[in-house]
């Protein structure tokens, strides 16, 4: 899997949004982007999701339909949750976006495991706010076809970086390629060397899954020699 943009750029009714901006993921690494404050940060995103058209330049996604593989978290103004709703429902209403089952037991079933059922009538603005970028990102994670994430600048939540980077990391060490939206933290305080809004040549993203070899020769005949084993043994 690999997501790739190649010089998109977004305007809006009174101007540009986002300046050519490149960058590619692929499955298993991670990228951190950071963008000025407003909604140039996050129209990368929806346009890296196939929800906003680009004014110029490409979106390509290796394998599948944009929209249906890749997911943004928390974006202002779109996939963020209402903050006066108790977390029970917020989770119910992303299972059901996620084609689960989203009644009441599974909705408490899947608080428990992910150890907030405590929380379950506390209204999601009073949430930790890494736990909640913890539990909609995992959300996200779980919808069918999903292999790339882009959590919106969690970053305005929370000062707590080691917080957010930790979750994306996870997600990203299971395989998914992982993009982290930032705007509010100083690029000297992000983990790594941060792609840039507006930029066309980016730093590598971090790998963070191992990569898997392809098959040589040697293992196509240890394929073969195993389907021959097993068949003289039938």
């Amino acid at each position: 899997m690999r997501v790739q943009a190649d010089r998109v750029s977004v305007t809006g009714p009174h101007g540009t949004l986002l300046s050519p901006t490149s960058l590619t993921v692929s499955g298993g690494e991670l990228a951190i982007v950071h963008g000025e404050p407003g909604v140039g940060v996050t129209a990368f995103g929806l346009a890296l999701a196939g929800r906003l058209k680009p004014a110029t330049g490409t979106v390509t996604v290796e394998g599948g339909d944009p929209r249906q593989v890749v997911a943004v978290v928390d974006a202002p103004g779109v996939s963020e949750p209402d903050g006066a709703l108790p977390l029970q429902l917020v989770v119910g209403e992303e299972l059901e976006l996620a084609k689960r089952p989203a009644g009441k037991a599974a909705v408490a079933s899947w608080l428990a495991e992910h150890d907030v059922a405590a929380f379950a009538t506390t209204r999601f603005e009073n949430i930790e706010p890494i736990t909640r970028t913890r539990l909609l990102t995992a959300l996200a994670a779980s919808r069918k076809g999903v292999e790339v994430l882009v959590l919106d600048t969690p970053d305005r939540h929370t000062s707590d970086v080691d917080g957010w980077t930790r979750i994306a990391r996870e997600h990203a060490e299971r395989g998914l390629a992982v993009i982290v939206l930032t705007a509010t933290t100083p690029v000297s305080a992000l983990p790594e060397k941060p792609a840039l809004c507006g930029a066309l040549e980016q730093p590598d993203p971090v790998r963070c899954a191992p990569v898997e070899p392809p098959a040589g020769p040697d293992d196509a005949e240890e394929t073969e020699e195993t389907e021959k084993t097993t068949g003289d043994q039938e």
